[in-house]
């Protein structure tokens, strides 16, 4: 499973890429506002077009994913053409994300805007990372649009589940793959029953009909959520710095490297000096 960064701070991009385990970035408005921001109050010059060149460089040649903010098909084509030639140029690794659906409510003329989007530009040759998916029907629709990618919410299905039942909960809670019982009842949205599990449908589906589109598992809380979408085949998963962070920690891989450092032999030592 390949690994993003979701993130728009140079500063953590830079190390997961130093580690040697990121293959690309995700990110949006908001973060790239937040990142900015933070540049600017530590005294450095610069604006939003020229943070998204520094970006795109850090990367090395891996997927970024830009976002539009327009909600028409004719805004977000026009955009996402915009963001492609701005900055595609630098590292030619930008992907524009788009919304599946803008619409803001059930019924607007905007319901199908995202997937004519993704299709105008896909056919122009830019690649897609379809958004806000939710449902595994609506993957497949954006595979066959053409979309690249597609990024099911994994987090923020598990948070639908456990606000319906009124349980109270931290969005860094673990939510069980396997689903969870409230009142002697499987909680589920439409067949489905937690965040891994619309990830996993996504990608069964996808698999079934051999689309070359990639999920993207989305919105992904915790290591063991990390761990259970590589479980289910995702062929993404995008992470906060600090869930990629806490992948690596375990308190008996803490305890082996002091028993490591307790049993140092000085002539092997000075044998590798």
């Amino acid at each position: 499973m390949k690994i993003f960064i979701d993130s728009a701070d140079l500063d953590e991009i830079r190390q997961a890429f130093a580690w040697g385990v990121c293959d690309g970035v995700t990110t949006n408005p908001s973060l790239l506002k937040k990142a900015v921001d933070k540049r600017k109050a530590a005294g450095e010059k610069l604006d939003i077009k020229e943070y998204i060149s520094q970006l795109l460089q850090a990367s090395q040649g891996s997927p970024v994913s830009l976002e539009v903010t327009e909600l028409t098909a004719e805004g977000m084509i026009a955009q996402g053409k915009r963001l492609f030639e701005m900055f595609n140029h630098i590292a030619r690794n930008v992907n524009i994300k788009i919304p599946i659906n803008p619409a803001l409510k059930d019924g607007d003329t905007t319901h199908f805007d995202g997937l004519k989007a993704v299709s105008v530009l896909s056919d122009e040759g830019i690649p897609v990372n379809c958004t806000l998916i939710f449902t595994p029907e609506q993957a497949l629709l954006a595979a066959k649009a053409g979309a690249a990618y597609v990024s099911p919410f994994a987090g923020r299905v598990d948070d639908l589940l456990r606000k319906r039942a009124g349980i109270k909960f931290d969005k860094s809670d673990y939510y069980p793959a396997d689903g969870f019982v409230h009142n002697n009842e499987l909680l589920e949205d439409n067949g489905i029953i937690s965040g891994i599990d619309l990830v996993r449908q996504c990608v069964e589906i996808l698999e079934i009909y051999e689309f070359d589109t990639e999920v993207i598992a989305a919105s992904i809380r915790n290591p063991r959520q990390a761990r259970e979408a590589a479980l289910v085949g995702a062929h993404i998963a995008t992470l906060p710095f600090s869930v990629i962070c806490d992948m690596l920690k375990h308190e008996k891989t803490h305890e082996g490297v002091e028993l490591f450092t307790k049993d140092i032999v000085i002539e092997y030592v000075n044998m590798l000096k």
